[in-house]
């Protein structure tokens, strides 16, 4: 294994001028090392001391974020900061093995990281921490652990919520399509083996040791669902007051964190500023779709600038909350640019935003009485990806099939409004079954009778007094949901109508509970409160142009027969539609260091339109490295179904390796199989 520092691999030759990169191991108190990368300016030192910035992932520095971290690392240095990228303990090339996502010893292993960058010689004691999704994640976890180092954050696409907002529960229902996939993405990616360059000759034994020590955590998710000490754990929102880090927090309509952008500059009070645009689960510089981009990290620079350097950029004179508001454009998977404005909002809950609240027999077109809704097992299936990222086929099309499956409610809109904020729908029911889950989706239906998801909402109605508890639904006996719908910023035009779309079933994002639950609405009972943004005046909120620093030259690899991003398919003599995607998060690559990098991956997602237990879902990898002198290859399958007592996980990994040049025989690694079942308590 090398000591000290020493030259990185994937490193690109074209640095900024001034700027200077090495790789070198953080040493933690129980001798374990983690692998980082520095890019500092050519000056730092003794004499010359700059803040330090921090992103802290599990997604290996060597290769995955590489290309990634190629445009913002060097940009940072370039403009007087050494930027830090470190591999999680376990992951990438980093010594030890990994145990759960935001483990405590992952949490405890990132204060000693921000101890030790303070202590160098050419830091100036200041540490920043930014990150999208995981380093998002874990930035604002460390902020609230409040080490005396780290000023202020960057937290993009994040939540404060790991229960109730992240990739394994939603309203307190399981949330199929990524507790399954998440689970198995990881469960693959933690499968992979350190870099021979940088470990040294004995990869092999320590990618063995690695692949025996792999556990996956969908089973232990699925073993939490109530909103425990185990979700507490890592969780912001369990005390706010405690973060005294500045706070910049950045999400985006097509993201699912981000209520969480709201909740942070509603409830933490260091200083915090929000950014919300149209954008989905990416940087909002990078041009990934929807736009438009901003210059996001000369955004970011003005709050390191200002928290790091006490320089007086103006950003505390921002609105606490910039927000984009989507025009209605007609329903599509994949929008390049999305049309709309900028608003400005002086504190969240801002007095611009006046709540509307009506009545659902008001929104009813017509009729009298109770409606019941019984929703067919494959509502759903237009639902698009829980995590869009730019691909074609990422968002929800046409909502019209599925609103045929859901009891819909609609408002003619006589007069153009805005929306921007949560909208929330109590709903007064009744329901057959001690377990039923609600889904409630708002749309904006065209003149043309088109229908475009604007938000939704879920709630299982064993959490209706609380995530924290289980209290079954009585039979035939009345009872409110309250239905908390994610934030939205839309314009609904006058001439179209709002629509509220209500179903008891939404797979694969929900899975179902093993009895198929009617539920019985009362319209004259149930209401829906809109929050609508009254102000209409230009509020002045720029942003410069998207900059970067130059991207690693990688050459990316098409497969020679790719398939479908996304197919839905019924197979009408079984009633069974299944939903097949891929997630798209890279593919085949080429680096400037010789590294062949191949990534196949295929969601799968089954369901019978009249039996919730038949609800299957898998997730499968096969992931390749290919270098000079060593090779190494990975195939995962997991795969998650449930009777209505319990859930059955089954993961298998197998992985092989070549250690010497072309030609060497390969061989098989390791070999594990792991069965797990999780009783189902109240999920």
């Amino acid at each position: 294994m090398t000591d000290g520092s020493f030259t990185g691999i994937g490193v690109p030759v074209d640095l900024p001028t001034g700027v200077t990169v090495r790789d070198t191991w953080i040493p933690m108190p129980d001798g374990v090392r983690l692998h980082t990368r520095i890019w500092a300016p050519v000056t730092a030192g003794p004499d010359a001391p700059v803040p330090v910035l921090l992103e802290y992932l599990p997604y290996r520095l060597d290769d995955w974020t590489a290309p990634r971290d190629s445009e913002r690392h060097p940009w940072y240095s370039e403009h007087g900061y050494a930027s830090v990228r470190v591999d999680i303990r376990g992951t990438g090339s980093s010594n030890g093995t990994f145990d759960d996502e935001y483990s405590e010893q992952e949490l405890r292993d990132g204060e000693a990281v921000i101890a030790w960058l303070a202590e160098q010689a050419w830091s100036t004691g200041a540490v920043g921490m930014f990150g999208i999704s995981w380093g998002g994640f874990n930035a604002l976890q460390l902020a609230a652990r409040a080490p005396a180092a780290l000023k202020a954050i960057v937290t993009v696409c994040s939540t404060d919520d790991r229960y109730d907002n992240d990739v394994h529960y939603v309203g307190g229902a399981v949330l199929g399509i990524d507790m399954a996939a998440w689970g198995g993405t990881m469960f693959a990616f933690n499968a992979r083996p350190p870099r021979p360059e940088v470990v040294g000759p004995s990869w092999v034994e320590q990618w063995r040791a690695r692949l025996a020590s792999n556990r996956p955590m969908t089973p232990v998710w699925l073993s939490h669902q109530e909103r425990d000490d185990y979700w507490r754990h890592g969780s912001a929102a369990e005390d706010y007051a405690g973060i005294s880090a500045a706070v910049l927090a950045v999400g985006g309509w097509a993201d699912p964190y981000r209520d969480a952008v709201l909740r942070l500059v509603e409830h933490v009070d260091a200083p915090v500023k929000g950014i919300v645009g149209p954008w989905s689960h990416q940087y909002p510089d990078r041009g990934l779709a929807p736009g438009p981009s901003i210059g996001f990290l000369q955004e970011s620079l003005r709050w390191w600038d200002r928290w790091l350097r006490g320089v007086d950029t103006g950003v505390e004179h921002e609105p606490a909350l910039r927000a984009w508001i989507n025009d209605p454009e007609p329903p599509a998977t994949y929008y390049p640019v999305r049309s709309g404005r900028w608003v400005g909002a002086s504190s969240w809950p801002d007095d611009a935003t006046a709540p509307r609240t009506l009545a659902l027999d008001a929104l009813r077109g017509g009729g009298d009485g109770p409606v019941v809704v019984a929703s067919p097992q494959e509502t759903g299936a237009d639902a698009g990806r829980f995590f869009p990222f730019g691909n074609q086929t990422d968002l929800p099309p046409d909502q019209r099939a599925e609103d045929g499956r859901s009891v819909c409610f609609d408002l003619p809109v006589e007069e153009s409004f805005d929306l921007l904020g949560n909208v929330l729908v109590d709903l007064a029911v009744t329901s057959d079954q001690p377990r039923a889950t609600v889904t409630v989706r708002l749309c904006d239906v065209a003149p043309d009778g088109s229908s475009t998801l604007v938000t939704r909402g879920v709630l299982n109605g064993l959490r209706r007094v609380g995530m924290d508890r289980s209290v079954p639904l009585v039979p035939g006996e009345p009872t409110t949901l309250p239905v908390r719908l994610v934030s939205t910023g839309h314009r609904f035009l006058a001439g179209h109508r709002l629509r509220l779309a209500v179903s008891t079933a939404y797979w694969p994002w929900v899975w179902p509970h093993g009895t198929a639950a009617t539920v019985t609405l009362d319209p004259a009972a149930s209401t829906v409160t809109l929050p609508v943004w009254t102000r209409s005046t230009d509020d002045g909120v720029r942003f410069e142009e998207p900059t970067r620093s130059t991207p690693l030259a990688i050459m990316r690899v098409e497969p020679s027969d790719p398939l479908p991003q996304r197919t839905v398919t019924h197979d009408v003599e079984t009633g069974a539609w299944t939903l097949d995607v891929d997630p798209g998060y890279g593919g085949g690559r080429v680096y400037p260091d010789g590294l062949v990098f191949h990534e196949d991956a295929r969601e799968t997602y089954r369901i019978v339109s009249g039996d919730p237990t038949s609800a299957v879902a898998e997730s499968r990898w096969a992931i390749g490295l290919t270098h000079t002198d060593w090779a190494a290859r990975l195939e995962t399958t997991s795969h998650v179904s449930a009777t209505a007592e319990a859930f059955t996980v089954v993961n298998t990994v197998r992985a092989w390796a070549r250690d010497g040049v072309d030609g060497t025989p390969e061989e098989l690694v390791a070999e594990h199989t792991h069965h797990d079942e999780v009783p189902r308590t109240s999920a």
